[in-house]
C-alpha cells in the first residue's frame, strides 16, 4: 500500500510539473518597445512621437502636438500589445494619442473594461481629451464593441472583428469604421456581415484587398 501511494504521489507531482511547464510557455512575455516599428514611418515623423510603457502595462504613443483625439486599441487574442506599436506610431505622427493596454493572458475577454484604466492614466497625466475612440483587432475588436455598447465613446474601429451577439450598437450615433481583410481566414465573412446588423446604420466598411487576419498587427505569417 505504501509503495502504491508513493507511485501515485510521484505521478501527481510529475503531472503537476508537466502542467505547469506547459502553462508557463504560454504566459505572455515582457513588453518590449521599439523592436519593429521605427522604420515604418518617416524619420521626421518619428521624432514627433513619444512611445512609453506606462504603469499598468499600457503602451502610450503621444504626438508632439496632440489633436485631443485618443484611440484606445484592444489587442487581438493571444497577440502581444507591441505587435500594434507600428500603428500607434503612425497614428501618433498624425496627432492622435494612442493607448494599447495589455490584457490578462493576452485575452481581452478577461478585461473588457481596460479602456477605463486608460482614462485614469490620461487623467493622471492631465492630458486633454476631446474625442475618445475605442477599437481593436479580432477578439480585441469584439471587446472594444462591448465597451462601446455600455460606455460613452466618440467612435469605434473594428479590424478583422465584429460585435458579439450580446453587443447591440445599432442605435448608437457615433461613427464606426469596420476594416475587413479580403483573405482574413479567421473572422468569417458571414459573421462579419451578420455583425453589421448590430452596428449603426452608417457604419463604414472598408475591404483591404489582399489582406489577411494577421496583417492588422506585426506578428505571424
Amino acid at each position: 500500500m505504501k509503495r502504491f501511494r508513493a507511485v501515485l504521489l510521484a505521478l501527481f507531482w510529475l503531472g503537476l510539473g508537466t502542467l505547469l511547464g506547459f502553462g508557463i510557455q504560454f504566459l505572455p512575455g515582457p513588453i518590449k518597445l521599439g523592436e519593429d516599428s521605427a522604420l515604418l514611418i518617416s524619420s521626421s515623423a518619428a521624432q514627433t512621437v513619444q512611445v512609453t510603457l506606462e504603469p499598468g502595462n499600457i503602451i502610450l504613443a503621444q504626438p508632439a502636438q496632440p489633436s485631443g483625439t485618443v484611440f484606445v486599441f484592444y489587442p487581438g487574442g493571444l497577440v502581444a500589445p507591441q505587435a500594434y506599436e507600428f500603428m500607434a506610431r503612425a497614428l501618433a505622427s498624425q496627432g492622435i494619442t494612442v493607448a494599447i493596454p495589455a490584457v490578462p493572458l493576452e485575452l481581452a475577454v478577461l478585461s473588457p473594461n481596460r479602456a477605463n484604466d486608460v482614462k485614469r492614466l490620461l487623467e493622471s497625466k492631465k492630458l486633454t481629451v476631446s474625442k475618445f475612440v475605442v477599437g481593436g483587432h479580432s477578439l480585441g475588436g469584439a471587446m472594444a464593441a462591448q465597451y462601446a455598447a455600455g460606455n460613452a465613446v466618440d467612435g469605434l474601429v473594428l479590424m478583422g472583428a465584429y460585435p458579439a451577439g450580446n453587443s447591440n450598437l445599432s442605435s448608437k450615433r457615433f461613427p464606426v469604421l469596420n476594416l475587413a481583410a479580403q483573405f482574413d481566414g479567421v473572422a468569417e465573412g458571414a459573421k462579419v456581415r451578420d455583425g453589421l446588423n448590430r452596428l449603426p446604420a452608417g457604419t463604414q466598411v472598408t475591404l483591404l484587398e489582399g489582406g489577411v487576419h494577421s496583417f492588422f498587427g506585426r506578428y505571424g505569417p
